[in-house]
This record gives structure tokens, sequence and C-alpha cells, in this order.
């Protein structure tokens, strides 16, 4: 009876898988640098094989936590709350997001848009995956695109990904971690070329912090 109870206030958002919470340095991305408080919900079907958070996919690995504590949590660190994972939206992210702006508190998301935009957000950082593409109206709301180049052919698909985008989308070329010292140069070149684009670094990665 309990595990029902606690699985109908996961399905209404209420509460959420909670992986990790911690307060540290955006690090990507139109804002990094800036000081923001990181709440990873778990759960993720997308599946990409160069993930750094595989461990975010199962989301009954992850207790089940309720989002009063999570908010009350975050309001004592930081005015920016960015909401990760895993892939958020897998979830109903209403309540989470209205309980952070009741704090009067900047809610951004990190997802790939594979499932339906839910929640109020100041900043939406779309980085699509082509495992799973993004759903319906989130092209149009995205505040950033941000894509992952792992390989030569990512470039296409940044191209494909950009052209859905609205006029004001920051276009980002991030190159995968592991693949770095091949791919920037890469990046540096066709951002050179085609200026619309903007690079982005893992620069909490060359600061060794979280």
């Amino acid at each position: 009876m309990i595990e029902n109870d606690v699985l109908t206030l996961v399905n209404k958002g209420e509460m959420l898988p909670l992986m990790e919470e911690f307060y540290t340095i955006q690090g990507e991305g139109f804002h990094k640098g800036t000081a923001a408080y990181f709440i990873r919900v778990g759960g993720c079907d997308v599946g990409c094989h160069w993930c750094d958070v595989k461990e975010s996919w199962n989301a009954e690995t992850h207790p089940p936590t309720a989002i009063e504590s999570i908010i009350s949590n975050a309001a004592k660190y930081s005015d920016t709350i960015v909401i990760t994972g895993g892939e958020p939206l897998t979830w109903d992210m209403g309540p989470l997001t209205l309980g952070l702006k009741e704090r009067n508190l900047q809610t951004h998301i990190e997802t790939s848009g594979a499932y339906p935009l839910s929640g109020v957000w100041d900043w939406i950082c779309l980085s699509p995956k082509k495992n799973k593409l993004p759903e319906g109206e989130i092209y149009d709301k995205a505040h950033e695109l941000k894509i992952i180049i792992f390989n030569k052919h990512d470039f296409i698909f940044a191209e494909e990904q950009a052209a859905k985008t609205n006029k004001n989308c920051i276009l980002y070329l991030q190159p995968e971690w592991s693949v770095r010292d091949k791919m920037v140069p890469l990046i540096v070149d066709y951002v050179m070329k085609n200026p619309k684009w903007k690079v982005s670094l893992q620069t909490h990665k060359y600061l060794n912090i979280p």
C-alpha cells in the first residue's frame, strides 16, 4: 500500500527519484561560471553510449524524495537551480518548479527533450540525442541548443537540430569529454567557418569540480 502511495506521488511529480544534489559552478553553456545548485533526477531511457552518469539511468536505484525537501535544500545555497539527470522530463516537473519559483529561485533545466516539456523555466538548455529526438514545443522554447560532438557526423546532426529551433536560441557545440583532444580542433574550425555557433567546454572538468 505504501509503495502504491509513493508511486502515485512520483507520477504526480510530488516525489522524485533523487540521485544527488550539490552546490557548484555551472561548467557549460551560456551560464558557465555561475554558482548554481544542481538537482540530479534519476531515470533516463535515451541511452547515450558515452553518457558520463550512466548510474542515473535506472530510476529505481534512487530514492523517491519529497519535493518539499528538495526545494528546502536548494533554497539554502543559491538563487540559480539547475535540474538535470538522467532525463528530468521523464517526470512531471510542474510541482518542483512551482515550489522553487515560490522561493523566487531561477529554474534552469538541462534536457534531451525526449519527453513533453513540463514545469516553469527561466532557462532551457536543450541537448538533443539521436537515439530519441525531442518532442513538441521545446524547440520553440529552448534558450540554448547544446550538441555534443563525438564524431564528424554530429556536425550534420547539429545543423538539423538548429534548423528546428527558434531564432533567439543560442547554438553551442561541445566536445564529448573522452574525445575532446580529437574533436576540439574540428569544433574550433567549424565555428570559425559557421559563426552562428559557439564553442562550449565542460569547464568544471578542467577545474576539477563536480
